[in-house]
């Protein structure tokens, strides 16, 4: 697990990259539609500030926090999109405003907390490390989205690998959201990074494989492109059927995107 100081400084570096990208926006802009449907260029921001709001939360009040998880079983379907629609009507600059200083904040108190502890969440505790991991992988997922509604293509760094030890560890949460039985054993997974660097996960000697490209690897477990337009191959079955659910976020299944969908 990597140190959680350096996982928070990649946050911050991620957050601060999609910042440059909409701080400069018109009306227009922050109105403009992204790939999620019924989502805008705010909503997109709003849902990370909201987001953000909420991790506070659960690292300063776990009473309350609990509460908010209350809200989320009652109403599973709707209540990420309730969060973001809570902030989208905002002025843009206020809204800009809001998610700064709930990143910031939320920093500070990370920083703050001991490396081992173990904070409430949606899902499982999670530690420091992990919520800060958690982070970093939304906000560059939801930086794809507005990134395409902009009609930009971000560079891909190294900050991916946050995202791709997400995505391996979550393997068997993607089988077991979908219903299916979880696999034997570990898959081999081997992705090239963004500046050529091989990227390997599990035993040499695993009998299934995935291999590929990194970058594709993540916009594979965000959900933000199908595999059929991404540069992925699996050995093996279950490594094939993983390749079809795959999903690093908490929460029901996502729908994915249909082939075709996605640019870059």
């Amino acid at each position: 697990m990597p140190d959680p100081v350096y996982v928070l400084d990649d946050l911050r570096d991620e957050s601060a990259e999609l910042d440059a990208l909409v701080r400069e926006l018109s009306d227009e802009e922050w109105a403009a539609p992204t790939p999620a449907p019924g989502w805008s260029v705010a909503h997109q921001i709003a849902h990370l500030a909201w987001t953000d709001a909420t991790a506070l939360l659960a690292a300063t009040d776990a009473e309350s926090f609990a509460r908010e998880v209350e809200k989320a079983v009652a109403a599973p379907e709707s209540f990420v999109d309730e969060g973001a629609e809570e902030l989208v009507v905002l002025p843009p600059g206020e809204l800009l405003v809001r998610w700064r200083e709930g990143r910031e904040e939320l920093q500070r108190v990370l920083r703050a907390r001991p490396a081992g502890e173990r904070l409430p969440w949606y899902g499982p505790p999670m530690s420091v490390t992990s919520m800060g991991t958690a982070r970093l992988m939304e906000t560059w997922a939801h930086g794809l989205d507005v990134a395409d509604a902009l009609g930009v293509r971000p560079e891909p760094t190294a900050r991916l690998r946050h995202v791709v030890h997400l995505g391996v560890r979550t393997r068997d949460f993607a089988f077991g959201v979908h219903g299916l039985p979880v696999p034997e054993g570990e898959f081999r997974v081997e992705l090239v990074g963004p500046d050529g660097e091989l990227w390997v996960y599990g035993d040499e000697g695993a009998g299934q494989c995935v291999t590929g490209s990194a970058y594709d690897f993540c916009r594979l477990v965000v959900q933000r492109a199908h595999r059929d337009d991404l540069d992925l191959r699996a050995e093996g079955a279950d490594a094939d059927r993983w390749l079809d659910i795959a999903q690093c976020f908490a929460g029901l299944p996502g729908k994915g995107r249909t082939p075709g969908s996605a640019r870059g």
